[in-house]
């Protein structure tokens, strides 16, 4: 009876129309066909400590609290896990069924707010196997990724992806830029079966490829070929010495030379002190060791280009994106000035899905929070200047 009331006056549903419900339809079915493994919004309040917990692998580590923060799009859904103790270790973790995304996607997705302009500490997130004691859960545990923002001065802003292989961790070799303005930023990894990878900002692709090309989890396919060496007449210099220029006559002079202004204090005693000489100051016509202009090689060849080879250490290995027993999620980071807030996690196997729940939870509620930080920005602009 509810299409009827869609239909057009020749009794048709309008084409507009139809697109929506179609879109509708698929969007419904992409739900019901992503495999949700993990999800966490804290949104039943201090129910939260009986999913997740804290490590006692040392007594001083810091302790995290549920928070929305300072600022805020919404003072409910917006709360997540915040650090609160300054300059120390923090280690929690949440357990969930254990799983393999052998011939499945991955998706990890979760959101981090720095609004503590954070001058060096890690944000990011590590997924370990169902056998990590988490009540032992420390730096040195054994993970299967790592994937999140780290910021440390002006240096280290960067975006981690490490994947660990035949267990040992390999870092991509290409800079991934994070987010350091103080506001909450979605951050989502997706690793396919076919081995290509995506990494998101904001739902934003920031970047991508395959992962035998950006980690170094294999030898290369091709090497040098050891038999063949570069010809002796091959010149690969870009430029040579100028054999038209010449020394000048009058360039070689002393670095150092006596000052004979100089005089010998008049109570210097010879047999007590020595003898007294003038002494060393730099020459003012020392102009060092001199060398011939450069001029461009005109016999210059470029690199020489070695023959390739197949490499036989190498072997493919169509299963490095896919691990066994996915169980855990935890947060093992280091913090000098703590105010960071997690939330919004999610493990999937659906892509669309989670742009999806990205859009619903941080889409929906990071236009008032920035509106919220600016208001606040102003009103205590405004008492400072008082």
């Amino acid at each position: 009876m509810a299409a009827a009331g869609l239909r057009g006056r020749d009794g048709r549903v309008p084409a507009v129309v139809a697109l929506r419900l179609a879109l509708l339809l698929g969007a419904a079915l992409g739900s019901v066909r992503a495999r949700v493994y993990f999800q966490e919004q804290f949104l039943d309040g201090a129910n939260w400590q009986k999913r997740w917990m804290n490590s006692e692998y040392k007594a001083d580590l810091g302790k995290f609290k549920l928070t929305a923060g300072k600022f805020y799009g919404d003072p409910v859904r917006d709360k997540g896990l915040q650090t609160s103790e300054n300059s120390k270790f923090y280690a929690i973790s949440s357990r969930f069924k254990p799983f393999s995304n052998k011939g499945k996607t991955l998706v990890i997705q979760y959101t981090v707010k720095h609004e503590q302009k954070i001058d060096c500490g890690g944000g990011y997130v590590k997924i370990f196997s169902s056998d990590l004691d988490q009540k032992n859960l420390r730096g040195d545990s054994h993970y299967y990724i790592m994937f999140g923002p780290d910021i440390c001065g002006s240096e280290t802003k960067k975006v981690h992806v490490i994947l660990n292989y035949k267990n040992k961790p390999h870092p991509i070799k290409k800079p991934i830029r994070c987010k350091v303005d103080g506001y909450t930023h979605l951050y989502t990894l997706i690793i396919r079966p076919d081995q290509t990878y995506e990494v998101k900002i904001d739902n934003e692709m920031v970047a991508s490829g395959n992962l035998e090309d950006d980690l170094d989890f294999l030898p290369p396919r091709k090497i040098n070929d050891p038999t063949v060496r570069k010809p002796t007449d091959w010149d690969d210099r870009i430029q040579i010495d100028d054999p038209n220029d010449i020394k000048p006559e009058d360039w070689d002079e002393p670095e150092y030379i006596m000052d004979t202004s100089a005089e010998k204090p008049e109570g210097w005693d010879d047999a007590a002190n020595g003898e007294w000489h003038y002494p060393m100051v730099k020459n003012p016509l020392y102009r060092g060791e001199w060398k011939p202009r450069q001029i461009d090689n005109p016999n210059y060849r470029g690199v020489w280009p070695h023959p390739q080879i197949d490499n036989p250490n190498y072997s493919a290995d169509s299963s490095i994106y896919s691990y066994e027993n996915i169980s855990i999620i935890g947060l093992d980071i280091w913090q000098v000035r703590a105010g960071t807030i997690f939330d919004n996690f999610l493990i999937t196997d659906d892509e669309i899905y989670a742009e999806d729940f990205g859009d619903e939870t941080w889409g929906e509620t990071k236009g008032s929070a920035c509106q919220m930080r600016e208001a606040c920005f102003t009103t205590y602009s405004r008492l400072k200047r008082r």
